[in-house]
């Protein structure tokens, strides 16, 4: 077996592949392009995408060029798989940005100086928008049975719960096939990966590039991922985990590395690092909270950069040491005109944006889970006074975990 696939393995990358061997022997004899696709339907990606980020840097790392293909054009329409619903249709002009943006935290993960791995950056709008419709279903449309498309699992579960999938959604495994023609024919590529929910469209792919044009194509997928408490990857009680700084500081992305499941820390270091397999294989039995730090560290370095990741460690130390504010602490400003109004304790957690429902601040409060200063806070009803800022600020803590620096502007 090639290095690239032994390390992809190594590091629980693997589910599933199409002529594994023969992969194996082309990628042990030359270098590939291989290319991961992304839908442009949220200004940033989440976590929930590191997993095909990680893959995107281990071809480089082997030598071989990815290709990252930003779905301008298939965003316009919508992939069926895993979802139970139909998407909202973006307008031309979220999706510009959404497309915009995600090339921007993309180029923060992958290598963009040696021009032999260097990423290529493909949007499949530039060819499926001018596609003449009665000339792709006679080139392209010919080799698909409807047959095998009801079999596919983004299809028949849809049907199977009797739920509503649009034409224009049945239309979109077409367009991913195409997708892996068009950058077969115009970059020489030969490989796609993807999560294994996406192995029909996949497949679609390497046999539409073997009819159209009796070439080999290959196909690898991945685990989905969950977390030990049975939580999607990604998605977290209080929202989704940003790539995009705008969206989640540093801080709270260390954060969400830092408090991962003891059960999940060995796996994820394997994951989302580039440490040596063999040096995560002796941390084994090393202090779990060292490595869970080790973890934050290794994946905010890679993100946000090392000043970033050594702050967020700072910032928890303070947060949690009680004898400091934290002046490392993510911070938001408030003015004081809304002291003056009588803001009230609910109405600032809701501003620090640590957690957005009325009902359930005012469970944390009963739970005696929110503090000011350090100092629990038992009525709901507390204004806000100029008392309370220190040094120009607040300490405000929601729970053990969640802290934030409040200032007066």
């Amino acid at each position: 077996m090639d290095k690239f696939l032994k390390e992809f393995k190594d590091r629980g990358y693997f589910y599933q592949c199409t002529n594994e061997n023969e992969l194996s022997k082309l990628i042990n004899k030359e270098k590939i392009k291989g290319y991961i696709g992304f839908d442009c339907t949220a200004e940033s990606l989440h976590v929930g995408s590191l997993l095909q980020i990680m893959c995107l840097r281990l071809l480089q790392k082997y030598g071989h060029r990815p290709i990252v293909l930003l779905g301008g054009g298939t965003t316009r329409i919508g992939d069926p798989s895993g979802k139970d619903k139909t998407r909202r249709i973006l307008t031309e002009k979220e999706i510009d940005k959404n497309t915009k943006n995600i090339e921007k935290i993309l180029k923060k993960f992958l290598n963009n100086n040696d021009p032999k791995t260097k990423p290529i950056f493909v949007n499949n709008y530039s060819w499926l928008k001018n596609l003449n419709y009665i000339s792709f279903l006679r080139e392209i449309g010919k080799h698909f049975t409807i047959n095998k498309m009801l079999t596919f699992e983004s299809v028949k579960t849809r049907l199977d719960r009797e739920q509503s999938l649009s034409y224009m959604e049945f239309n979109y495994m077409i367009l991913q096939a195409y997708d892996f023609l068009e950058l077969n024919k115009k970059e020489n590529c030969s490989l796609q990966i993807g999560g294994s929910d996406q192995w029909g469209n996949i497949v679609n792919g390497t046999e539409l590039i073997k009819r159209y044009s009796s070439k080999q194509a290959y196909g690898l997928t991945t685990p989905l991922i969950t977390l030990s408490s049975g939580a999607k990857m990604g998605k977290t009680e209080s929202g989704a985990i940003w790539l995009d700084e705008k969206l989640l500081s540093s801080y709270d992305y260390w954060q969400f590395w830092r408090n991962i499941d003891d059960r999940d820390v060995i796996k994820f270091l394997k994951m989302f690092t580039d440490l040596d397999i063999e040096e995560i294989d002796k941390m084994k039995d090393e202090d779990i909270n060292k490595l869970k730090i080790k973890l934050a560290n290794e994946t905010t370095t890679m993100l946000h950069g090392l000043k970033a990741a050594k702050s967020s460690e700072q910032a928890a130390k303070e947060a949690f040491s009680g004898t400091s504010l934290g002046s490392n602490l993510p911070s938001i400003k408030i003015k004081k005109t809304d002291i003056e109004n009588k803001m009230s304790i609910i109405d600032l957690v809701i501003l620090s944006k640590l957690e957005n429902s009325k009902s359930e601040i005012r469970r944390l409060i009963k739970g005696n889970a929110i503090k000011l200063n350090d100092e629990i806070i038992s009525q709901e009803n507390l204004i806000i006074s100029y008392e309370l800022f220190r040094q120009n600020y607040i300490k405000l803590s929601v729970g053990k975990k969640r802290h934030l620096k409040i200032e007066l502007s």
